[in-house]
């Protein structure tokens, strides 16, 4: 456990004195050096410089030594691996899978069975939806670290393709679909793209000075995909606090916003008036389509047709 909490100290990016080091461990310097020296028999590279401006400090290797976790960093880890092999990620769910293998070869005997226990008692109901490489993912992100502007090709939701240039802000996962929120160097605006329809292109643009969103990352794709991104765009007033309609509805599902304690309104949309006519009649809430005019006459026929089929009271 000592060697854990020496090795959580050393990754804080500082160099760290000997007697410090000894003072918040609650130990020798010698201790310290001995600890030291089993870290680099691990394959861990510390640096130690002399002097009274010296210390130590982890450096990055070569090769992965073996991770130090303790009880619960080992079973969210091994949770984390179960769920990324049956996730939305293509290509990582076999190296998932070997990854979870080689960390139940190590574990203690008691944690193996709190996995397992784990493991039994959960499904997954995770849709068939479109899956992204996990190269594609790579490269947005290193392209948002570098702050460095992303060429990709593109698919639209009309299916023609374009050639994009985008300042990467977030990539963003709302549990079915990955999003990347950027800003649009030809148009000018946020947008939100499709992680599994996106194509990067080598190499990077330019670099470019980091802008802000005119509201956070996760806030603006879930209004971007659960409206403006379909054919039909809906705003329909809920009878029932927000908090309670968040619980029936999936998060890539539009915008909740209260109106008083217990109505919302709720910015949604579909390509089909249809299937967001009944999928919004199986909330079983009281509702009122405040836009399109199109869903309201959906909805008019809709009732029609059930009232016929209950025939005469």
């Amino acid at each position: 456990m000592r060697l854990l909490d020496l090795l959580s100290l050393l990754q804080a990016g500082r160099d760290w004195g000997g007697a410090a080091l000894a003072e918040r461990l609650g130990v020798t310097p010698r201790t310290v050096r001995n600890d030291i020296d089993r870290l680099r028999r691990l394959g861990y590279r510390v640096r130690s410089v002399p002097g009274r401006a010296g210390g130590y400090r982890l450096e990055a290797g070569s090769e992965m030594p073996p991770l130090l976790l303790d009880d619960e960093e080992v079973v969210a880890v091994a949770v984390g691996l179960t769920a990324a092999a049956s996730g939305s990620v293509e290509g990582i769910e076999e190296t998932s899978l070997r990854a979870l293998a080689k960390l139940e070869q190590t574990m203690p005997a008691r944690l193996r069975q709190r996995v397992d226990m784990l493991r039994e008692a959960t499904v997954s109901a995770a849709g068939g939806g479109p899956t992204v490489s996990a190269a594609t993912l790579t490269a947005i992100a290193d392209a948002t670290r570098r702050r460095e502007q992303l060429r990709f090709d593109y698919v639209g939701l009309d299916g023609e393709p374009s050639r994009r240039r985008a300042e990467p802000h977030r990539l963003v996962y709302t549990g079915r679909r990955w999003y990347l929120l950027a800003w649009d160097a030809d148009r000018r605006d946020w947008r939100t793209f499709r992680a599994d329809r996106i194509r990067p292109r080598v190499p990077n643009g330019p670099r470019f000075e980091p802008r802000e969103p005119p509201e956070e990352a996760a806030t603006h794709v879930r209004r971007g995909v659960g409206s403006r991104a379909w054919r039909y765009q809906a705003r329909i007033i809920l009878a029932a606090s927000a908090a309670e309609a968040a619980g029936r509805l999936p998060p890539e599902s539009g915008m909740l916003r209260p109106i008083d304690e217990e109505r919302c309104m709720w910015e949604t949309g579909s390509d089909s008036l249809h299937d967001l006519a009944l999928f919004t009649a199986r909330l079983d809430l009281p509702f009122t389509v405040e836009s399109p005019l199109e869903l309201k006459d959906r909805l008019r026929e809709l009732a029609a047709r059930f009232a016929a089929a209950a025939g005469p009271q």
